[in-house]
């Protein structure tokens, strides 16, 4: 088996079935890379995995009996998966025809390469800054933080939290690509484990693609292959909840990678900044219509 996709669903029943007619027309038109379907349904009370039972026999349904969040659901089916490469991708996202056989070539192409990232177009053809980005450092995420990325998003300095001073274009090494769809090698789930479950959603893809590069592998960014992400599907549904998972695993990511790294004092400023943000961000999806809610700060 070369590659084994790995789709966890929760509550997104119809796009779900779009990302699987997607699938199935890529695995019967394209003569490339042997290819299996997983999908892991976190508990749905939609009818989703009811829904993948009666139309696509074809795949793998994975039932988890709770709803864990992200790393714990992709969990349930790392174990089972066959590929050479696993595929990590979100219901919401839409594969292009050869899509699949381009990511795995191009993992093929760079040995070094550990994990591999498309670029991301939302629905309105922007693209999802979070398909190429830098690790949150405290210097990273202040600029962020503080506006001056937004400001200045050509400067190599400022600009390095979406690494927004890069040509979109440009296939290069970057520290993480997004958890929506990224093609992670086999040999790499083997050394470094499967991914965190503390983290419930949110930074459990950073905190893989910083496992891979500690190991020895780089993490790449290919643009050449895009994909599209209805981004937040499912997260705008439970606004609140969502965004205090956001905030949560910044705070868990820091305290994992970073706080013994330096002094208390900032470490106390760093987690003060992240859950005054919190609350911040709160009070804005209280006071926005569901269609304006966003994620994050």
């Amino acid at each position: 088996m070369d590659v084994s996709v790995v789709v966890l669903n929760y509550n997104t029943r119809e796009h779900l079935r779009v990302c699987l007619r997607a699938l199935r027309a890529e695995i019967s038109a394209y003569a490339g890379p042997e290819i299996e379907v997983l999908v892991v349904d976190n508990a749905s009370s939609d009818g989703s995995a009811d829904m993948v039972a009666a139309e696509f026999a074809w795949v793998r349904l994975i039932r988890s009996p709770r709803n864990g969040g992200f790393a714990f659901g992709n969990n349930q089916a790392l174990p089972h998966a066959r590929g050479e490469a696993i595929l990590i991708l979100n219901p919401d996202t839409c594969m292009p025809p050869g899509g699949i056989a381009a990511l795995f070539r191009k993992l093929r192409e760079h040995p070094e390469a550990g994990i591999i990232g498309p670029r991301l177009l939302r629905p309105d053809g922007s693209m999802h800054l979070a398909c190429r980005r830098s690790f949150p450092t405290p210097s990273v995420s202040f600029y962020r933080f503080s506006g001056l990325a937004r400001l200045l998003p050509a400067s190599s300095r400022f600009g390095r939290y979406n690494l927004t001073f890069v040509d979109a274009d440009l296939a290069i090494e970057v520290d993480s690509v997004c958890g929506a769809c990224m093609l992670v090698r086999r040999e790499v789930v083997e050394r470094i484990g499967m991914l965190d479950e503390r983290f419930f959603m949110y930074g459990e893809d950073l905190d893989w693609c910083l496992r891979a590069r500690q190991a020895g592998w780089t993490v790449r960014y290919e643009p050449s292959i895009v994909v599209q992400h209805q981004h937040g599907a499912s997260s705008r549904q439970r606004a609140l909840r969502t965004n205090f998972h956001f905030f949560r695993a910044m705070d868990l990511f820091y305290r994992k990678h970073y706080a013994t790294q330096y002094h208390p004092l900032l470490t106390g400023v760093v987690r003060t900044s992240i859950y005054a943000a919190l609350g911040l961000a709160m009070c804005r999806t209280v006071l926005t219509s569901p269609a304006e809610r966003r994620v994050g700060f």
